[in-house]
């Protein structure tokens, strides 16, 4: 195979085993698998500045040398002085259970009878010491021996709990996930309070080894899923894994699809709302988005203020937002279509209105609208990456200023600035920031279609999307549900319109759930 073809084959074929990039190999790596050596230990990790060995004695039978090693930042020293430390070297100097001790019964005896604290448990392996060390624990070496204890005294700085800024309500909780795992994991668990709620935990990145946890809720969440979901990400052969985006790409059906088909979430409530209908999520240690899997294209429309707001009310703003993703997708390629072929569709009067407008403007309808899109995501990018006040700034500058600049110089007429203008705010009436990327994305090749086919071009366009989304899967699950295949109770209960709580008795048929009837008032 030409070296050509074999980089276009690397480059657009997804593999079957996920693996991008062969980690470097180690010296220490055949160590990883042999029993305990404190010693070697202190060989692999002494050339970081910030672990830091502890070396003491602990007198009991035997004169014991003893090593506690932790990372500088990510223990909390207070408790690995007050709890280990000075235990050992002071409290219980001539204790005696400390005069019991041999370098043969050390280990058991400290775990049993001596050292006070939730987090303690053995290890043997060099592996699981180095891994306990730098992922924050605290490891105490007694000697020669072949175990080691470890201890939890995690304790770096966070962010804390704060509210989403993208996820914001006005009558639903304020909080929201944080780059802590563990502290993510307890807030669900503030919210599922079952032994049903299931949390089981990898480990992905060759390098990073950045902890992960699948959430599910056993017995309503389909086992077919749960196992895809575990198979997908235990095949994720990667160098690093730094956020959520690295997982998503890896695990998702249809790469090359504009559509996201993996739903995501800053909330608890969200995320626990979601466990509770089937579907399972995907926590990542350093990031405060959780990954929600299957997810269906409506999903994307769906806010959870519907669920705190009373049912007529939610109805509605659905339909607000449903119609703004049809205006964000078809407006300018509708206008395009209009103003070029199908003049005898508009009222006259309208028609000179627009006609009086475009007189002057040097550009066809086609360019002329290209060019505003352009503009328009130009200056939504530059906002969004500038700092808040600048960026705030230049929002203004270019909507107001600079289009009215442009009319005056009859660069652009007046009305495509007010088709672009709404565009523009019907697209931000889509909740989920990915499913808005794919409609800005989608709306080029409409554009261009109408200003070369009219009507029919758009036709074309719609269909090819529509067959598109049709044949998306996520994790076995139509896209396209509940509307195709058809799910008429679905549809009713929680798609298109919000149906009151008192009469939402099943969940969702979107998923093959193992327990159908949801736990809500008017079950029976």
């Amino acid at each position: 195979m030409p070296s050509w073809l074999k980089m276009i084959k690397e480059l657009t074929i997804r593999p079957k085993v996920q693996q991008i990039r062969k980690p470097p190999e180690y010296s220490f790596d055949e160590d990883m698998n042999k029993t305990l050596s404190g010693q070697t230990v202190k060989e692999i990790l002494s050339k970081s500045s910030d672990v830091v060995f502890r070396e003491f004695f602990l007198q009991g039978k035997e004169r014991i040398p003893c090593m506690l090693t932790a990372v500088d930042g990510l223990v909390d020293k207070n408790q690995l002085d007050f709890f280990v430390l000075k235990t050992l070297m002071v409290d219980l100097a001539g204790h005696p259970e400390m005069a019991q001790l041999t370098i043969a019964n050390v280990v058991d005896k400290t775990l049993q009878s001596i050292l006070p604290g939730l987090e303690f448990r053995k290890v043997s392996k060099m592996g699981e010491a180095i891994n306990a060390i730098l992922s924050g624990d605290a490891v105490i070496f007694f000697g020669e021996s072949k175990e080691a204890l470890v201890f939890g005294a995690r304790g770096w700085a966070n962010s804390g709990i704060n509210e989403p800024v993208a996820e914001s309500v006005i009558k639903g909780p304020h909080e929201g996930f944080t780059e802590t795992l563990r502290i993510n994991t307890s807030m669900l668990r503030r919210k599922i309070k079952h032994p049903s709620l299931r949390l089981i935990s990898l480990k992905v990145g060759d390098l990073t080894n950045t902890d992960l946890v699948v959430a599910y809720m056993d017995k309503i969440a389909s086992p077919d899923i749960v196992s895809e979901v575990l198979r997908r990400v235990s095949r994720i052969k990667m160098d690093g894994v730094l956020g959520n985006g690295y997982i998503e790409e890896m695990i998702e059906d249809f790469p090359y699809s504009p559509f996201p088909q993996i739903a995501y979430t800053e909330r608890p409530d969200v995320l626990a709302g979601k466990l509770l209908e089937g579907k399972v999520g995907i926590i990542l240690d350093g990031t405060p988005i959780v990954l929600v899997v299957p997810a269906i294209l409506t999903q994307f429309l769906n806010v959870n203020e519907d669920y705190y707001q009373r049912a007529m009310t939610a109805i509605l703003f659905r339909f607000v937002r449903y119609v703004g993703a049809m205006v964000a997708v078809l407006a300018p390629s509708v206008y395009i279509a209009v103003t070029t072929f199908h003049q005898e569709i508009i009222p006259t009067d309208l028609l000179m209105s627009i006609s009086a407008g475009r007189q002057g403007v040097p550009f066809p309808a086609l360019l002329e609208a290209l060019i505003m899109t352009v503009v328009l995501e130009i200056l939504q990018e530059a906002g969004l990456r500038l700092p808040k006040p600048i960026g705030q700034t230049i929002g203004i500058v270019g909507a107001l200023i600079m289009g009215d600049a442009a009319v005056k110089a009859s660069l652009v007429s007046p009305l495509m600035v007010i088709v672009i203008g709404i565009t523009a705010v019907a697209s931000y009436a889509i909740p989920y920031y990915d499913l808005s990327l794919a409609v800005r994305l989608t709306r080029f090749p409409l554009m261009i279609l109408a200003g070369v086919l009219g009507f029919f071009g758009v036709s074309v366009g719609l269909y090819a999307g529509l067959i598109h989304l049709l044949s998306l899967r996520s994790f076995g699950v139509p896209y396209t549900s509940p509307f195709a295949p058809l799910r008429i109770r679905a549809l009713l209960q929680d798609t298109l319109v919000r149906a009151p709580w008192w009469a939402m008795k099943r969940r969702p048929q979107l998923l093959d759930v193992d327990e159908p009837k949801s736990g809500g008032k008017g079950k029976g």
